[in-house]
């Protein structure tokens, strides 16, 4: 398993990892929320924002999205630590004993992205977690 930074933006997301692009280079993917299975959730100015962006330079990766409508987040908030595992029964075990005293904000499901598993909580300490089994 690892742990990866994950950095939530309130619409500057594209932005600031185009910045960190340019700081520490690598390659950047963005992934917009249009054409996603949220599409039909959100209103049109939430469409082209970032449902995910990943920077990897070397052995470092950062990731992060635009956090839109009642994900907004506030400085202090919007970091997440982003637990990857490829062994399903560690990932699920990592994030059920996460949770414990905690609070479940997406149960740890199937995706549409690629990954096997994924799920997000606020650990008893508040510290916030997404959790990503991969094949």
């Amino acid at each position: 398993m690892r742990i990866e930074a994950y950095v939530f933006f309130n619409g500057n997301c594209e932005e600031a990892f185009q910045f960190y692009r340019d700081a520490f280079g690598g390659e950047l993917n963005l992934n917009r929320y249009e054409g996603s299975p949220m599409d039909a959730q959100l209103p049109a100015d939430a469409k082209q924002k970032i449902m995910h962006a990943s920077l990897v330079s070397g052995d470092a990766t950062l990731m992060g999205a635009d956090a839109v409508g009642d994900w907004k987040r506030t400085a202090g908030n919007n970091v997440a630590l982003s637990l990857v595992s490829h062994d399903e029964a560690a990932g699920k075990r990592a994030f059920e004993r996460l949770s414990a005293g905690g609070k479940v904000t997406i149960e740890l499901a199937p995706t549409f992205w690629g990954a096997k598993l994924f799920g997000m909580l606020t650990d008893k300490f508040g510290i916030d977690w997404m959790v990503s089994v991969y094949e």
